[in-house]
């Protein structure tokens, strides 16, 4: 039996320009049961407006969690995290990089951001729903007050 879901959708933000690994990263949470709200943009730019609220992201949400991709058009994943770990108000969200990338240069310096998690595509699914899904249990422990 399943218990009722508390309060409201997790707010995820998939920063992809591939739009088959887009579709991937959608079907999982759908898949995994996720109760979430997705928005999709595809270069880093429209990330950082997004996660800044600027131009026609003014009433955008905050996400819960960021999945990044670091090869973007307009502004890398690095830069765009640069952007969110070098910003007070941004610099507390859980990041998951989800990249082709081997390099461990690249990793090195995501880890220097403390990124929550590096996942190379293609993805392990099961882990990458078990990191949205700690996420969300950490995320519910900070809203939700025991009784």
């Amino acid at each position: 039996m399943s218990t009722p879901a508390v309060g409201r959708p997790m707010e995820v933000l998939l920063v992809e320009d591939n739009l088959m690994d887009a579709q991937v990263a959608i079907r999982a949470l759908r898949d995994g049961q996720v109760i979430h709200r997705m928005t999709l943009v595809v270069d880093g730019d429209e990330a950082v407006e997004f996660l800044k609220k600027q131009g026609r992201f003014r009433r955008a949400p905050r996400p819960d969690i960021v999945l990044l991709d670091l090869f973007l058009p307009k502004r890398s994943g690095l830069a765009v995290l640069a952007e969110i770990r070098n910003d007070p108000d941004l610099q507390s969200l859980p990041v998951v990089v989800l990249t082709t990338s081997e390099d461990e240069a690249i990793r090195a310096e995501c880890e220097r951001y403390e990124v929550d998690c590096y996942m190379v595509k293609p993805v392990n699914l099961e882990k990458f729903i078990a990191v949205v899904r700690q996420v969300k249990r950490q995320i519910q422990q900070d809203v939700i007050l025991p009784v």
